[in-house]
């Protein structure tokens, strides 16, 4: 019987029935089943990259090739790179009169269509505006990332998920306080109502004026108004709107940054092939001197806004002044805009340590203020000294005109647009008029 059992289990094991060479070495049966079931999953794997029957490829926006006189030289062509589809024909005298007037009605149809566009559009075109900032703000960490070995979709991954949970700390940090103090109040209005009422000043008036009988008329009067009930109404639903059309503003602007993040080498490159062949180099070289200013003054102005909101923090939370993490947030985003950001900070911070005691805002006001003529002079040039170089003049007027035309996004992006086109001034205009 055991010779039996032995038997039907070399053929199961052998199930060929071929006799093992004498040299061979003898595999054990469970590494031959998972060599088995590696070599099944690597057969589907296969099968699953295949294209399916009758599938085609997905049609890609490609770059056209770019042919220089030394590419014609070794084809054996001379002069230009044949056209495809035929020669073109002679172009027309631009002195021809049928010629000046259809194109200047062309440029005058444009220049209207480009107005209407951009009346209408302009919630998009600031959408735009903030994530193409954003994107070159955050170009500088993934092209950080990209020299350490890291592949850049990783690269932009990381830095979008740092970003928005920046942003999702900020809501979740905001939301719950605004909650808290909205109920403390309204659990407090009673109270503070009543004690008003039965205050000796409050008698007084009323006495004299008739302040409660004038209440009463002008409550009765509110309540059986039917336009001040769907004022109140249209004052909710309003509010309801703009929350919902800012959380979907702050989608938009994210998927653009993700969007223009990923895109922009392509971008770039594109943007370069506009421009005529012999003066393609110098406007690559002269946007990418202005793109690398723009991306390290973003990262620097964030690298100090986050020191700034630190030491506020901290300053807050030795002194007690209320709600230290979020005003520490708000100090960051005022940080963030340059020149007055900080000043705006620390007075909106000391006006709300006034509630503790002139104690308290008088200490927070010592420390931070002294903080910012710190950041000033030893903090902000050493994180700036590879971003922009704009002069104070220029930088004052930049972030009052660009906070007067676009808000705080103008403002954010006054000092870098400033420095794009002194650079442009210096290196074309100025250049041009030494040669005459």
């Amino acid at each position: 019987m055991t010779d039996k059992t032995d038997e039907s289990s070399a053929a199961h094991e052998n199930p060929t029935g071929a006799e093992p060479s004498a040299g061979a070495p003898q595999v054990p049966a469970p590494v031959r089943r998972t060599g088995a079931a590696a070599a099944a999953l690597g057969l589907v794997v296969r099968r699953l990259r295949q294209p399916l029957p009758g599938a085609q490829p997905r049609l890609r926006f490609e770059m056209p090739p770019e042919y220089s006189h030394q590419d014609n030289k070794a084809a054996g062509v001379s002069g230009e790179v044949e056209p495809q589809f035929g020669d073109p024909g002679p172009r027309m005298s631009p002195q021809h009169p049928l010629y000046m007037g259809f194109m200047g009605t062309v440029g005058v149809g444009l220049a209207l269509l480009v107005y209407w566009i951009g009346s209408n559009t302009t919630q998009l075109l600031l959408w735009i505006v903030a994530a193409l900032f954003i994107s070159l703000g955050l170009e500088p960490v993934v092209g950080w990332l990209e020299s350490r070995k890291i592949p850049r979709p990783a690269g932009i991954l990381v830095s979008v998920t740092v970003l928005v949970s920046a942003v999702v700390g900020f809501f979740a940090t905001l939301i719950p306080t605004i909650v808290e103090q909205v109920t403390e109040i309204v659990q407090q209005a009673p109270v503070w109502v009543r004690d008003f009422i039965d205050s000796d000043f409050f008698r007084s008036l009323d006495d004299q004026f008739g302040v409660r009988d004038r209440i009463t008329e002008e409550l009765d009067k509110f309540v059986n108004d039917p336009a001040a009930v769907g004022g109140i109404f249209g004052g909710v639903v309003t509010f309801g709107s703009t929350v919902a059309n800012g959380l979907f503003g702050t989608l938009i602007v994210l998927v653009l940054s993700l969007y223009f993040l990923a895109a922009l080498p392509a971008m770039k490159k594109w943007g370069y092939r506009l421009a005529p062949r012999s003066r393609r180099d110098r406007v690559e070289a002269l946007s990418e001197e202005i793109t690398r200013s723009v991306g390290n003054y973003v990262i620097g102005q964030a690298c100090v806004a986050l020191l700034n909101a630190t030491f506020a923090f901290i300053v807050m939370s030795i002194v007690g002044v209320p709600f230290a993490l979020l005003l520490a947030f708000v100090v960051a985003l005022l940080a963030f805009i340059p020149l007055v950001g900080g000043l705006i900070a620390g007075v909106l911070v000391v006006l709300i340590a006034l509630t503790e005691g002139w104690q308290t805002a008088t200490i927070y006001a010592i420390c931070y203020f002294a903080y910012l003529q710190f950041e000033a002079y030893f903090i902000s040039p050493r994180i700036m000294q590879k971003a922009v170089a704009v002069p104070g003049a220029v930088a004052v007027i930049s972030v009052i005109a660009g906070g007067s035309v676009l808000g705080v996004l103008g403002a954010l992006i006054a000092i870098p647009t400033a420095a794009a086109v002194l650079l442009l001034i210096r290196e074309i205009y100025i250049v041009r008029q030494d040669k005459h």
